[in-house]
């Protein structure tokens, strides 16, 4: 019974299981195997232990890879590198929508691979015609999305780290905005883009888990302080979901409820005064006068002097 390996041709590529019989083989080391797309070098990422049975037939590994493999995929690199340059100088000569993006060829250089992004359908029958004539091999074009092109260019994000698809994503989900939402995040587009003008994969990472306390309550954590010592502290509780918030309660609180209320005042008569010798009091006011003349101060502060008009020469 032949043994199974889960090997990887690329960094952040998928992971395909193959059958080893009578080769003695480790983790981390290159193996040399035919797949559908041709003979390639590809990492043993895992030994799966003995007695392993797949549910479907497996492709064998040929053999573990020599110096001569290495310096093969080394020269191949090159031969990449001289069909980009010579691709590009045929996709502007002839005028074509398009942009190229990678170049890679199977070991025993059978095929030779382009990669390329464009809007839509191009007609690339004549490039094509070009190439193996060029070449004198079976060319492949294939056309990738802008999320494909950022994991084989790689990049920086907006934490400064490398690109996640560069570095340990092996696949694309599926990112909405509403993920960003439940996490309370502000809602710029362009800040939660990544280099490839879609919503960051990272969105995804805390969006099943945020706002659930299960067995987070009580764990001590260390949080930054103005002072040079950490500070440690206890997390008692998690901000609920904004859906879970009782909304009809903060609506019902009053807007300052530190200010005291003012009380009305109380209705007081005020005493008597009595004339004396038939004078007036210098305190009482005729409240019939004071009324006429707040009248006439008002009509007079309402009256504008007339401004002199200039006669034009």
């Amino acid at each position: 019974m032949s043994d199974i390996v889960s090997i990887r041709f690329k960094t952040c590529g998928k992971i395909y299981d193959f059958a080893s019989e009578g080769i003695e083989i480790a983790e981390g080391d290159l193996v040399v195997v035919e797949s559908d797309f041709g003979l390639n070098i590809a990492k043993v990422m895992r030994v799966l232990p003995s007695g392993a049975s797949a549910d479907r037939e497996l492709k064998h590994v040929l053999r573990r890879a020599t110096a001569e493999d290495l310096q093969q995929r080394e020269q191949n690199k090159a031969l990449g590198q001289e069909a980009k340059l010579y691709c590009n100088e045929r996709v502007m000569a002839r005028g074509l929508p398009m942009k190229l993006i990678a170049t890679e060829s199977t070991l025993d250089r059978k095929r030779v691979v382009f990669y390329f992004t464009a809007e839509g359908r191009i007609d690339f029958r004549e490039l094509v015609k070009d190439l193996a004539a060029k070449f004198k091999t079976r060319i492949e074009m294939r056309q990738i999305g802008v999320r494909d092109e950022a994991k084989l260019v790689g990049g920086l994000g907006a934490c400064g780290r490398e690109l996640c698809c560069k570095t340990f994503l092996t696949s694309f989900e599926p990112i909405s905005i509403r993920m960003a939402k439940k996490q309370e995040m502000v809602l710029n587009v362009g800040k939660l883009s990544g280099l490839c003008s879609r919503l960051m994969c990272c969105l995804r990472y805390e969006f099943d888990t945020k706002g659930q306390p299960a067995g987070i309550s009580g764990i001590e954590v260390e949080a930054e302080h103005e002072s040079p010592a950490p500070v440690m502290g206890t997390v008692e509780a998690l901000r609920p979901p904004p859906e879970k918030r009782d909304r009809r309660k903060e609506k019902q609180m009053p807007a300052k409820a530190s200010e005291p209320v003012p009380e009305e005042p109380a209705d007081i008569d005020p005493e008597p005064v009595e004339d004396v010798a038939g004078e007036e009091s210098p305190g009482i006011v005729d409240p019939l006068a004071a009324a006429q003349q707040s009248d006439e101060n008002k009509q007079r502060g309402r009256r504008r002097p007339r401004r002199r008009r200039r006669n034009k020469k």
